[in-house]
């Protein structure tokens, strides 16, 4: 039932973007974008997405989890350093230097929201 309704914001949002009505539309659409978000409807989200940014709205990114947001790089270089390797150790194994592998650091840590490397070991990486 829920799936329905939220199908249901969505054609709605659609069909008033189309009558000109885009704030009407903004409504219809980020209710839709969220509840298709929420629950796992990824094409449908991103179709609603699409509708939003027609409008002149950005839609906001919804993630499954915290560590979807780094990059590949980033997130090898998080589970490495998540078992205690030390920054010259994991840059010995990728072959970078111990300074690069803190400036890596310091993104994976500003986009995780942690300060510290025991932080990084207690989250839970894929």
């Amino acid at each position: 039932m829920a799936s329905d309704a939220a199908r249901a914001h969505l054609v709605y949002g659609e069909w008033l973007r189309r009558e000109g009505r885009r704030q009407d539309a903004r409504k219809q659409l980020r209710t839709a974008h969220e509840l298709l978000s929420d629950m796992g409807a990824e094409a449908f989200a991103a179709r609603a997405a699409r509708e939003l940014r027609a409008t002149g709205e950005h839609p906001r990114k919804r993630t499954a989890q915290p560590t979807d947001v780094l990059t590949a790089h980033e997130l090898h270089i998080a589970r490495l350093v998540a078992t205690g390797a030390t920054s010259r150790e994991v840059g010995a194994q990728l072959f970078l230097s111990p300074r690069t592998i803190e400036a890596h650091l310091r993104n994976i840590f500003r986009k995780l929201g942690i300060t510290s490397r025991q932080q990084l070991r207690k989250m839970q990486l894929p």
